[in-house]
């Protein structure tokens, strides 16, 4: 163990880089192999694709120490001590398993490993597909798994906005094919993580990752039916929420405008796709919180009858096109869900999103002569909005609130958030 200096790390997103990162700032080689050039370059260069705390910063560290460097080329990943693989595993569209990914990244891997390299998945993946993907490494190189070459799951637990706080402090799980495996990769990762290790079985860490992200799903589906529940009864549902919380045992989510990233939408998915038998509740969660941007559209054209705006001549500014606030992230972003679900229906949808970017360069511009302005997105920066001067720019004042950030409905606007259902 103490002779694994050399790492590569493949897919060099929003996991695989800043895991690239924490490994060569401890001091490991490390090559990034990304099949993006533009995306390789830039890292070259000490400059992050993406948008993440800390991260020009510890990259240009790693940049400059001289122990990362990202390539194009498979060829610059051959006979590494580790292989740690960051690809993405999406949905198709009929909400199975794209492992195409994935599966190229192992072949990849297996045309370049050497005998006695440790193979870790990090990607989120449907139980068992570590163990086929270590039968496809068998085949392809005649290496024996556990003998020749080791293999693990160990699932990312981070958050964007605090991915390099939590690589760090978050218990990590390593799920080996063999126990020798995981006692490989936690030794591997005790390099710069100091939360909690367990080691187990891959199977058992796969499943661990997708029920984490699954009860968090199930959670927030049932804080979206209290919040249709609080449209009847007339009342504010994050009020209720609060107070119910208070009760040591319980601890209800937050409803809002739908569920995005690449691991909520997803991994409810995963989790049943080799199972012989859906039992109800998780699809059923699914179902309700893929619903919540046509349920803010309702919202959206209720007001708009309201005031009698027609919807095909009205427009409407979306505050947001992230999944989530302050981040750019817009994978299976619930924005992008509602403005694809009005879009045929009104005169013109304006966008603003300052971490994203839109149609329009600021807030100003996209509500300028807008009927209504839907916030979309909890950015930090839609919390202190001056509602007075953006109403003046307004054609008809309608706010749309699909993700709580407007605590007081501002005076002088027809106000609906999703929740807030005594206004």
């Amino acid at each position: 163990m103490n002779e694994m200096q050399e790492i590569a790390v493949i897919g060099l997103g929003y996991i695989g880089l800043p895991t690239a990162i924490m490994f060569a700032n401890s001091g490991f080689r490390v090559i990034g192999y990304e099949i993006k050039e533009e995306v390789v370059r830039k890292i070259n260069s000490g400059e992050a694709h993406i948008v993440e705390p800390e991260i020009n910063e510890l990259l240009r560290k790693a940049i400059e120490s001289g122990n990362l460097r990202a390539t194009s080329n498979p060829d610059e990943i051959r006979g590494k001590d580790a292989y740690i693989i960051c690809v993405q595993t999406p949905l198709r569209e009929d909400k199975t398993p794209d492992l195409s990914y994935l599966e190229s990244a192992v072949r990849t891997v297996a045309q370049a490993m050497k005998r006695g390299s440790l193979v870790v998945i990090e990607s989120t993946v449907p139980p068992l597909t570590t163990v086929k993907m270590a039968r496809l490494i068998e085949e392809i190189t005649s290496f024996k798994a556990g003998k020749d070459f080791y293999m693990v799951h160990a699932p990312e637990r981070v958050m964007p906005g605090r991915i390099f706080k939590e690589l760090v402090y978050n218990s990590r799980i390593f799920g080996g094919i063999t126990p020798e495996s995981a006692e490989m990769a936690e030794k591997l990762y005790r390099a710069f993580v100091r939360g909690q290790t367990f080691k187990t079985s891959s199977t058992v860490s796969e499943v661990v990752k997708l029920m984490e992200n699954t009860f968090r799903d199930v959670n927030i589906a049932l804080a979206n039916e209290f919040a249709f529940l609080a449209h009847q009864y007339k009342i504010d549902i994050f009020e209720a929420i609060e107070l119910a919380n208070t009760h040591p045992r319980v601890r209800i989510h937050v409803p809002g405008i739908g569920v995005g990233g690449h691991c909520l939408p997803k991994d409810p998915h995963l989790l049943l796709w080799p199972a012989k038998e859906d039992f109800g509740l998780i699809k059923l969660a699914r179902e309700i919180n893929d619903s919540m941007p046509l349920f803010t559209k309702d919202l959206l054209f209720s007001a708009l009858r309201e005031l009698n705006v027609l919807p095909e001549e009205a427009v409407i500014a979306v505050l947001g096109l992230a999944y989530k606030g302050d981040s750019d992230d817009t994978r299976n972003s619930p924005a992008l869900a509602f403005i694809e679900a009005i879009k045929d229906d009104v005169k013109a949808v304006k966008t603003y999103d300052p971490f994203v970017g839109g149609t329009s360069e600021s807030v100003e511009e996209a509500v300028k002569n807008a009927d209504a302005v839907v916030i979309a997105t909890d950015h930090t920066a839609f919390k202190s909005l001056d509602w007075e001067s953006l109403g003046n720019l307004m054609r008809t004042r309608i706010l749309i609130d699909g993700r709580h950030v407007v605590k007081e409905p501002p005076r002088g606007f027809l106000f609906k958030g999703i929740g807030r259902g005594e206004f």
